[in-house]
């Protein structure tokens, strides 16, 4: 198993969450070293984790929503380190921790550190590295734009209705995507190029990706005319996409692109996607869907 010394670097409004609390001392009763630090800003978790890497600790554990685990997954990428990374999905979407199997309860997602680490992919975009998705279009859209007391009130269904509130707002987006082998021009209403499989609170745009493949998924809602129809096959994860997998792919538009990197906006005229493969050591159920190798 290694040495059983971890830093929790722990989003700060999570603080006096009981649960965590209580997970954090059961790990601690079974001999794990396990610290504790807060975010409270904007670059505290990248700090974070360079101060846990020179400190030499084995893990690191991301606890917080997909921020969080955003911020922490591209610190440690970025690092090249050995060490490992486990979930503490405390968020209100979880998108890709529900996607990967990983136990929504603070004491089960512990527990997996002492299952062995699994080496995953990471997106990369410029400098910037994603372990669950970037999104394009209305859904993105959507994200971006439901706020923070929604979510605290309705949960995940805060997504479904910013979405469904902003309806008469829908508009298709012009791009050109290629990649090796691949071609697609036109208009469509949403897009996702995933390592994971969801995003925005359950849209599940790339239903066959898992993380250890090399590959990234491409997941393209193209726009038809009838537009009722096709928001409601978008909300339930159904039908007209166009799907690939590839190593990288190319993506422009002359209106300019609005993307939404696990939460982070982007905005440029062309941008260029790429995996990274196995950029990570990862904990994960034995049994997660996302890994192309279960078990």
């Amino acid at each position: 198993m290694g040495e059983r010394k971890a830093m929790l670097i722990l989003h700060g409004k999570q603080a006096m969450n009981e649960e965590v609390r209580s997970a954090v001392g059961a790990l601690r009763e079974r001999g794990w070293v396990l610290d504790v630090r807060l975010t409270w800003e904007a670059g505290d978790a990248q700090r974070l984790v360079g101060e846990a890497l020179a400190a030499g600790y084995s893990h690191v554990v991301a606890g917080g929503g997909d921020g969080t685990l955003r911020d922490v997954a591209e610190a440690m990428g970025q690092a090249g380190h050995s060490a490992s990374l486990a979930l503490l999905p405390l968020g209100t979407a979880n998108d890709f921790a529900k996607a990967a199997g990983v136990p929504l309860e603070p004491e089960a997602a512990l527990n997996l550190l002492e299952q062995p680490a699994q080496a995953v992919d990471l997106g990369k975009v410029g400098d910037q590295l994603f372990l669950n998705m970037a999104t394009g279009g209305f859904g993105s859209q959507v994200t971006a734009n439901t706020s923070e007391d929604l979510k605290k009130v309705l949960g995940a269904a805060a997504y479904l209705f910013t979405g469904l509130s902003r309806f008469s707002e829908l508009q298709a987006a012009s791009v050109e995507l290629q990649g090796p082998g691949f071609h697609w021009q036109g208009d469509l209403l949403a897009l996702g190029i995933g390592n994971g499989r969801q995003a925005g609170g359950g849209h599940v745009l790339c239903p066959d990706a898992v993380v250890d493949d090399g590959l990234l998924d491409i997941g393209i809602l193209p726009a038809p005319q009838e537009m009722v129809g096709a928001l409601r096959e978008l909300l339930a994860g159904e039908g007209l996409f166009v799907r690939a997998r590839l190593p990288w792919v190319e993506i422009k538009s002359s209106q300019g692109l609005d993307i939404n990197l696990d939460g982070e906006p982007l905005q440029a005229d062309s941008l260029r996607f790429e995996a990274s493969p196995g950029a990570l050591r990862l904990h994960l159920p034995a049994d997660s869907p996302v890994l192309s190798r279960p078990g």
